[in-house]
């Protein structure tokens, strides 16, 4: 049972029947669009609070308060209401009785297996591209963050009905590639000749090259040496990216990640795409020759003046026109983008979340006036930007330079920490703020460290489930009213909250709010924990079976609760410590 959908339908049935009996002339679905029905922020103050008076107030010229003493009778007839105040500039706090609290605790076990279930996604499509790393070398620990965000969002909207798209975009064109291709060849030439070579400066001076070095020698032995140059780019560009890939697929395997699709940007390039987005966007007058501006805080002297074939991106609220080719009429990679985007939507028939490092900040307003021009505004896309992940060790700066050959790997981080550590500290900060992941700290066995904080806690819900004999599995609660505590009703309105947590944490795309709410929940319930150390209230009542049967259903409700947070962060949880 999701006790605020339940309470906010009757919200809804209230607000019809509000508008009737005083002939009030509003549009109750404008009305739906604002309306809240969530927990105050002081939890003094109630246990549901609703900001309908306030919304209401401009349509019916009223001050809130009044509208809010006016519909106050109304609330009070919802089954289970205790008590309704107003509050501040207009807010309607709701007070529940307890059995309200027991009931749906009862419920809530009955269902176990979908009280929280969520259709939001039902019959919807959605693609969401994450990593999409330069295929030069291994994922380095920048790429955790972003690879960890993006699965997480994609097991999230899975949860909730979406049939979703998990899409990696190999940037195999350009010039990356060509110096990708001329190091892979030194590192050939080392085995060729038996001898060890000094990488210039500007190629890349990575150990993993070596086995592409080594993949290339077993392949074509020493005859790329008399290949003609053309012949010997297109195989060793291949070797390299396979072997490259194949590093990349194993680390995400290792991080839990298995990506359904992974698109090549080259592909993009050679296909009709780039012709298909020419003929859109001029169908609808959205294309013509013209000159750029200089970009902001160039120097006008030092901006070449060229004429190019350019996109109206200004018209979707783009800052600027935007070049589709050169002026020696080559495709940008703006160009390349906007037809891979075109694909996206072609096989998705659905909206599109990119999940960008924090370089691309800058490239979001363009990329969306192109979704909106191709799409007729049919198809919408997020694009979620994940700030800078700072390494430390035991709070000191660790360097890395991908350019020098000595960064630090996605692989490195798994393999010293673990891939549930490592997923979820990636999310206990918003994706766009930053974040410092400290090796000593995340494996600490302290309640400082948020991972360890939570795993405990599904630990101790089976230390307390063995201390009883009792199976959680086959428990059955049998009297929910002997749960009088303020504590246990505070365990059991936080567990309630669960659904609402799940729905606002895929409506906004932010599956960090898992990690927080997993975290809050864990500490209410270590709170509880330690008053039954101190005889307070004991989860063990050998004397009261029944009240000791229902202290072991609100721990099965804590438990059931972690688990289903920590399978959709795919972690999973620990038994014993």
């Amino acid at each position: 049972m999701n006790i605020y959908k339940f309470y906010f339908n009757h919200l809804i049935e209230a607000v019809d029947k509000f508008k009737s009996d005083f002939k009030y002339s509003f549009i109750v679905e404008d009305i739906l669009k604002k309306l809240t029905l969530e927990p105050p922020k002081n939890s003094i103050n109630g246990d549901m609070s609703t900001n309908l008076a306030m919304i209401l107030s401009k349509d019916l010229k009223l001050s809130p308060k009044i509208i809010a003493e006016n519909f106050m009778v109304y609330i009070s007839n919802f089954p289970g209401v205790d008590n309704v105040n107003v509050a501040g500039p207009g807010f309607i706090n709701i007070t529940f009785k307890q059995n309200v609290w027991s009931d749906f605790l009862s419920n809530m076990l009955l269902h176990s297996g979908n009280w929280d279930k969520l259709e939001i996604g039902k019959g919807k499509n959605i693609n969401i591209e994450y990593i999409s790393a330069n295929p030069t070398g291994p994922l380095h620990a920048g790429h955790a963050r972003g690879a960890v965000f993006g699965d997480a969002l994609a097991s999230l909207l899975t949860e909730v009905g979406y049939t979703v798209t998990r899409e990696y975009y190999i940037n195999d064109a350009g010039n990356q590639i060509e110096k990708l291709v001329d190091s892979s060849l030194l590192r050939y030439n080392e085995l060729v000749r038996n001898k060890s070579i000094d990488i210039p400066e500007g190629l890349y001076p990575g150990e993993y090259l070596k086995e592409v070095g080594k993949n290339l020698f077993e392949k074509y032995g020493d005859k790329l040496e008399t290949d003609p140059k053309e012949k010997v780019f297109e195989k060793v560009r291949s070797v390299s990216l396979e072997v490259i890939m194949r590093i990349i697929k194993n680390d995400l395997l290792k991080l839990g990640i298995e990506m359904d699709v992974f698109t090549s940007e080259k592909e993009i390039i050679t296909g009709h795409l780039l012709t298909e987005i020419l003929k859109i966007l001029e169908s609808k007058n959205l294309i013509f020759n013209g000159v750029l501006d200089p970009p902001k805080g160039t120097d006008p002297k030092n901006w070449e003046k060229r004429e190019q074939l350019l996109f109206k991106s200004s018209v979707y609220g783009d800052d600027s026109d935007r070049a589709l080719k050169k002026s020696d009429g080559t495709w940008t990679y703006f160009a390349t983008d906007m037809a891979y985007h075109l694909d996206k939507m072609n096989r998705t028939k659905g909206d599109l979340i990119n999940v960008l490092g924090a370089d691309h900040i800058g490239y979001i307003s363009r990329i969306n006036a192109a979704v909106r021009a191709l799409s007729n505004d049919t198809i919408s896309i997020d694009t979620k930007v994940c700030a800078l992940v700072n390494l430390l060790e035991e709070g000191k700066p660790i360097k890395m330079s991908k350019r020098a050959g000595n960064f630090i790997t996605l692989s490195d981080i798994i393999n010293a920490v673990g891939k549930d550590v490592v997923r979820f500290i990636m999310l206990t900060r918003r994706n766009d703020q930053s974040l410092d992941f400290d090796f000593k700290k995340v494996i600490e066995k302290s309640k400082e460290n948020p991972v360890f904080y939570v795993q405990y806690a599904h630990a101790r819900c089976n230390s307390i489930f063995r201390s009883s004999k009792v199976r959680e599995e086959e428990l059955i609660l049998k009297n929910p009213k002997r749960l009088k505590d303020v504590h246990e009703i505070e365990l059991i309105k936080f567990i309630a909250l669960w659904p609402r947590t799940l729905e606002l944490a895929a409506k906004n795309h932010e599956p960090h709010r898992i990690c927080y709410y997993l975290i809050e929940l864990s500490s209410i319930f270590h709170s509880l924990w330690s008053k039954g150390k101190d005889n307070y209230i004991k989860f063990i009542v050998e004397e009261d079976l029944e009240l000791t049967n229902a202290r072991l259903s609100l721990v099965k409700a804590v438990a059931l609760t972690i688990r289903k947070g920590l399978s959709i962060l795919k972690i999973e949880p620990i038994f014993e410590m």
